[in-house]
């Protein structure tokens, strides 16, 4: 079982819907759940924050590799030609969240980085707020 935003994944699926036809990949952050006011097992995450997919675009396209998100615990991808599993050519993390059009809850499908499908649980709670970190100018 993953659990995931009910926030998060309707952002995530906007954004696949307006980047139609075109596939996009996007890195996911967890919240553990004693840090969300929800009533899940402890010890469990929550998929609550995502990284936007166009940071760090020109160190990806010098190094060949995703080097702007450390410690992303998922990746969301989507498949435009509606293949709603895990193909070789997405990048594997732990968990894998494939959407397919008509980039709905229902096109959503969770992976393990195997290919084996995972049942998704979306939870309605807001991650903790954060702040932005200042940079030294």
């Amino acid at each position: 079982m993953v659990y995931n935003t009910r926030g998060l994944l309707t952002a995530l699926l906007e954004l696949a819907e307006d980047r139609d036809p075109n596939s996009v990949t996007v890195s996911l952050a967890v919240t553990p759940t004693d840090e969300l006011d929800v009533d899940l097992p402890t010890g469990e995450s929550v998929f609550t924050d995502m990284y936007l997919p166009d940071t760090g675009g020109s160190v990806t396209a010098v190094f060949g590799m995703d080097l702007s998100t450390p410690g992303a615990a998922g990746r969301f991808v989507t498949h435009p030609d509606g293949t709603l599993e895990l193909t070789k050519a997405d990048d594997l993390h732990e968990v894998v969240f494939v959407a397919v059009p008509p980039y709905d809850t229902e096109a959503v499908g969770a992976f393990t980085r195997s290919g084996t499908g995972l049942p998704i649980e979306l939870v309605d709670v807001e991650p903790p707020e954060g702040e932005l970190e200042e940079f030294p100018e």
